[in-house]
């Protein structure tokens, strides 16, 4: 066992769990925190000391769906059976959830759970991108989470280009909070810290090489992420972070990293995308038809917005494919089946349809 022992609360054990934990008939099983997520295991941390753990045989048969097995920042009920190693029983139910759509699979990933803050990590030399920060966002508030801006290598761009993006970041995100750090040169790290509140949980998401994991090490003050090389090729770091680990802040607040992300499919995420994009939704209340698409419709207050230059085309246009890919991220499989067949038999009419050529 360790000597460190520590509070439940410090890593996040709020009145939400104690809540839950009670409910349980079962007294004999503690609760504990999943702090990292390996292939086939989990380690978990409670208020005496860390411990590898497995899933039951039970859990894993009555699993139905990725979301049914345990997840960093999960708080489960478990079985201690020596010093070292444990048996998870039972996951409480989660009180936040960062999820995305698997690219090509039915399945929902959950990338972290009970996060309370979601730092949504660019950098101006990888894929910075306002339509992608607007889909990260939607992801996160889907999730119940509060989404945070940081754009890191702040550096690696001059004074004039980095003032650039920061209004272009504020009139784009009105409510969200921005930071602009940087990494290498510690620049902007104190106020980012400053920031991180004692028992909440942050998590760290983002595209490879954006620089997660070196923030986190920084706010640490020690290496405790690996980080790639610098390559040679346009100074950029090699990510290498591959599973999902917690780490807490001497101050007290709780980090998520998590490894990075090159698609980011929204699934169930309606209300983050509307939570988005409620400038539209508001104009939408305007419209002469109540049944407009927003497309093509006379008398679209949208539409006469993007006219009129109040709403930008390249907004709207993000907004119309974030709203397709969630409907049919969220439709049913025997629906997709039904659309995908539908589609099928259409492109096959049309080619029976066209003349034949001969030679």
């Amino acid at each position: 066992m360790d000597d460190n022992r520590i509070k439940l609360e410090d890593i996040g054990y709020s009145d939400f769990f104690k809540i839950k934990k009670e409910s349980n008939s079962n007294d004999s099983l503690m609760p504990a925190r999943i702090i990292a997520e390996h292939k086939g295991g989990y380690i978990l941390r409670n208020e005496a000391s860390e411990f590898s753990a497995k899933i039951t045989g039970k859990m894993r048969f009555d699993s139905s769906s990725r979301e049914d097995y345990p997840s960093v920042g999960d708080w489960v009920l478990i079985n201690v059976t020596n010093e070292e190693q444990a048996v998870i029983r039972e996951i409480l139910p989660r009180q936040t959830i960062l999820k995305r759509k698997l690219v090509g699979k039915s399945d929902a990933q959950i990338i972290a759970s009970n996060i309370d803050i979601a730092f949504i990590v660019q950098s101006p030399d990888r894929d910075y991108s306002l339509n992608r920060f607007e889909r990260y966002i939607s992801l996160v508030k889907s999730g119940g989470i509060k989404p945070v801006i940081i754009l890191n290598k702040t550096d690696l761009i001059d004074e004039a280009e980095l003032e650039r993006i920061i209004n272009e970041l504020k009139e784009r995100f009105k409510d969200t909070d921005i930071y602009t750090v940087s990494a290498v040169s510690g620049k902007g790290i104190l106020d980012l810290r400053k920031d991180i509140k004692k028992r909440l949980t942050y998590c760290f998401i983002g595209s490879s090489g954006v620089g997660k994991s070196s923030i986190i090490n920084v706010l640490l003050g020690e290496d405790l992420i690996k980080t790639g090389e610098i390559s040679a090729y346009a100074d950029r770091g090699k990510h290498v972070t591959t599973h999902r680990q917690l780490f807490v802040l001497k101050e007290g607040g709780i980090l998520i990293d998590s490894p990075g992300m090159r698609e980011i499919g929204l699934v169930d995420s309606s209300a983050g995308v509307k939570n988005i994009f409620l400038e539209i939704y508001k104009l939408m209340e305007n419209c002469k038809f109540s049944n407009c698409t927003h497309v093509h419709e006379p008398g679209c207050a949208v539409l006469a917005a993007i006219k009129s230059g109040d709403l930008s085309e390249e907004k709207y246009q993000n907004y119309l494919k974030l709203v397709k890919e969630d409907e049919y991220n969220t439709m049913s499989k025997f629906k997709k089946k039904e659309k995908d067949y539908k589609f099928g038999k259409h492109i096959k009419q049309v080619l029976k349809s066209k003349p034949k050529k001969y030679e």
